[in-house]
């Protein structure tokens, strides 16, 4: 078995080898999980100096937060000779609507109701486009013109739709919940409409990526600092760009044996193994124009529904 040390090495090497790097998908994470917590500002120097083990150096880092900047994912500011950035307004919009579905916490139990949305008084170009935008929120398709989603409600989606500006050219409804909620029709619909086989494949390579550190760190818990601070963002990274493709069905319309049930539970159990070494490593590397950064708020231990 390899040891936990060499398990974070081929991490890193199995990023740097990835054509193109993406550096900027990278540091969104490095945000996410690192910086908001801790008042959301960082010195570029410290944050070029953080990722710089993974394989981004600093002319990487400086062109790829150039680009975050003009995507208005973030907002800089100088003092002095130094650059200070943060997540913008709509960048921290973004960043809650990600990266709360990667550090949720038990689901409540589904009470049986879809919210469905019909599209068909759309013209055809601009259908394509809201269906898009409401896939990515989680809804699937359960016919031509017919979406549905089983939690978000209806006033969610009217929010969702207004933003769109089509809150005004779409029907939103509600079903009742009826029994049985989970038939064997409903279940294959999920299945088919979400497309829950490439889902877990994907599931299924998260975890035959990051057992391996599992079972070291089982075996010898013996990471520095640098390197468990490495291990969480790789491992927030890689289950956050599967997160992104998961509707986050309640577990009565999922499989039994759902690969997306052992990645949660894979991901949970690593950050509490890792997130207090690596938070030791950010109080001493990263910057504001006050000094070090502040400890991470309350919310930060509330994470995968409790770090203790």
């Amino acid at each position: 078995m390899s040891s936990a040390k060499d398990c974070v090495a081929t991490l890193i090497d199995d990023f740097q080898k990835r054509r193109p790097i993406r550096a900027g998908s990278l540091i969104i994470t490095v945000y996410g999980d690192s910086i908001v917590p801790r008042g959301g500002t960082v010195w570029l120097g410290s944050l070029s100096k953080l990722v710089e083990p993974i394989g981004i150096n600093e002319r990487l880092v400086r062109t790829s937060v150039y680009r975050l900047t003009n995507e208005t994912w973030l907002r800089g500011e100088k003092v002095g000779r130094r650059s200070y950035y943060r997540l913008s307004g709509p960048g921290r919009r973004r960043f809650e609507q990600a990266f709360k579905r990667v550090y949720h916490g038990a689901q409540p139990a589904w009470p049986g109701q879809w919210t469905l949305v019909l599209l068909t008084q759309l013209p055809p170009d601009r259908r394509q486009q809201i269906r898009d935008e409401l896939e990515w929120l989680g809804f699937g398709s359960f016919a031509q013109g017919v979406l549905a989603h089983p939690t978000l409600s209806c006033a969610e989606t009217m929010a969702a739709l207004q933003e769109l500006d089509a809150a005004d050219d779409t029907i939103v409804m509600q079903t009742q919940a009826m029994e049985p909620m989970t038939s064997k029709p409903l279940r294959l619909q999920v299945r088919e409409s979400w497309n829950l086989d490439e889902l877990a494949e994907l599931y299924q390579r998260f975890l035959v990526k990051f057992r391996p550190l599992w079972n070291a760190l089982n075996a010898e818990n013996h990471l520095g600092q640098e390197e468990c601070f490495i291990a969480r963002t790789l491992l927030i990274h890689e289950y956050r760009k599967v997160q992104l493709r998961d509707p986050l069905l309640p577990e009565e319309l999922l499989p039994t044996a759902w690969e997306g049930r052992y990645a949660h539970q894979l991901c949970r159990n690593l950050y509490r193994l890792l997130y207090e070494r690596a938070e030791r490593w950010l109080d001493q590397h990263l910057e504001t124009a006050e000094g070090p950064l502040p400890a991470p708020g309350p919310s930060f231990y509330q994470r995968f529904g409790g770090l203790d």
